[in-house]
Parts: C-alpha cells; structure tokens; sequence
C-alpha cells in the first residue's frame, strides 16, 4: 500500500470525486493510472484505493491524500507524466495494508481566503474594484468576526449547517488571520459535513460585516432546524483550499523533483491569473 499527496486547482473540476458526464479530480487521476498501466482499462478503481476526502466542485487542494496497492516503481514524478498541469502528485508515503486514507486521518484543516476589507483600513482600489461572490464587498469588523469564529469553534451539532442528516456534530476550531484586504481563515476538525466549512464562513462574515449579530449563531447552532428562510448559504467554493490531512502513523516524503515541477506550474498559473485580472481592471476603469 502506498499513499501520495496531490495538490490541485480545482477552479475547472467538478470536484474531487468522480461523477458521470463531468470531468473531476479523481477521473484524471484514474485515466493517468491507466495510462501508466497500473489500473486496467476495465477496472472499477485501483485496489484498495481510498481518498482522504470529497472536495467540492471549484474547491482546491494542498495535500488531498490518496492511497492504494502502487507498484514500487510508481512515484509521484511518474503519476505526473500523465496527468495535466493543475494535478500534481508532489510527495509519497508506505503505508500498512490495512491504512485507509478515510478512516485514519487524524485531523484534516482547511484554508478559505475571504475576501474582507477591513473597516478600519483604507485600499480604495481594492475597494473599488471588488467584485465578490457577497454582493457589494461589505466591510469586516475584525473583532467581530473572530468573536464569530470563536463560538462557532468547540464541539456542537451543526445540523444547520449542512445540507448532511446524520453526522452533523463536529468540534472545529477556527482561527483567522488578515492579510491585507483578505481574512485568512483556517478550520481544523477531525472530520467536516458537507458545506460545513463554506457555510462556517459564510455565517462569521455576516456577523463580521454587521449583517446579522452572534445572536444568529446561536440559532444556528440550536437543535431545533432553521426554516428555508433563515438558512445560511454557503461561502463560494473557489477560495477554499484543503490543506492539511495528518497522519500520525505515517512519514510522508517529498519528490523533490515532482514538487519542484508542481512549483513551477502552479506559480505559471498565478502569472496567468494576475495577468487576466489586470486586464479586467483595465477594461472597467474604460467603462
């Protein structure tokens, strides 16, 4: 059994795991394995195979986790001879046969930049130009988003918080730090729901930005289930990225040429996608 770490962007999949008609993480990875001629044609999946989790359609990934019954000669360098830019395998680890990147994690963090002006900061061009999935840009009071973090964070039920009937009580702990006209904001849990973390999100920046008050959490976070009016929309997808699965029994490591590679690529893409917004900034400062 060998496990791999693969980084993604996940802007132009429809998630992670696969689905039929649409193009996901995990189908690329299985067409390279078949290129490699390590799954058969016809096989279903690799023996053994399992992933550490099922990110959203747009969510991105740091350290998505997958393992399976790998031939020794099958190393991250390898799998990224087949797969396309924005998949790479950067590290590698062996694991006992009976691992299952599922059930042995230990703890899985998540990292969603959010886009929140600071009310007590002045960047009248990100100001200006903010064009965010919450409307208007509406300022964040940082003292009162982290007052939202912090009663969200500790063990509850959050039933209200995913679309999940069963499994809804988790114990996060959320943290935030600012960077500029971005909140960075970190969840950590042993396991998420659904739309757990998007929603988590969502509901602090309301309370940050004085749309609603902490009273709300505590509603949230009642047993009694929220009516379709007061329920909390989830954050959008594409600033979410997975960024930690730990394993306390496993030591994983790095392909150095792999990672070098996956470097170099992802940071191709950021050129490309500051490139893209400079022209968007161009075009409506035209207008």
């Amino acid at each position: 059994m060998r496990a791999f770490r693969i980084a993604y962007d996940g802007t132009d999949y429809f998630g992670f795991q696969r689905q039929p008609d649409v193009t996901t993480v995990e189908d690329t990875i299985f067409d390279a394995l078949r290129r490699l001629e390590v799954l058969a044609a016809d096989a279903d999946k690799p023996e053994g195979y399992a992933a550490a989790g099922r990110t959203d359609a747009g969510v991105s990934a740091l350290a998505q986790t997958i393992a399976f019954d790998a031939p020794e000669w099958l190393t991250p360098r390898a799998i990224n001879s087949e797969l396309p830019a924005d998949v790479r395998a950067w590290a590698s680890a062996d694991a006992p046969p009976s691992f299952h990147a599922i059930h042995h994690a230990s703890r899985r963090t998540y990292t969603y930049h959010l886009y929140a002006p600071a009310t007590t900061a002045v960047d009248a061009d990100d100001w200006r130009s903010a064009s965010t999935p919450f409307g208007n840009a509406a300022r964040v009071d940082d003292e009162r988003f982290h007052a939202a973090l912090e009663a969200l964070s500790g063990a509850h039920d959050f039933h209200n918080l995913t679309p999940d009937d069963r499994n809804t009580e988790r114990s996060p702990t959320l943290e935030a730090t600012r960077d500029g006209a971005f909140l960075v904001v970190t969840v950590s849990a042993g396991g998420f729901s659904r739309e757990l973390v998007r929603r988590l999100v969502s509901l602090a920046r309301e309370v940050g930005s004085e749309e609603t008050s902490l009273a709300r959490i505590d509603r949230a976070l009642e047993s009694e289930p929220l009516a379709g009016h007061e329920g909390i929309a989830p954050a959008p997808p594409e600033p979410l990225v997975l960024t930690a699965v730990d394993y306390p029994d496993l030591e994983f490591s790095v392909d150095e040429t792999a990672a070098t590679s996956a470097r170099e690529l992802f940071d191709r893409r950021r050129v490309e996608q500051r490139t893209a917004a400079r022209i968007s900034r161009q075009l409506r400062d035209g207008l």
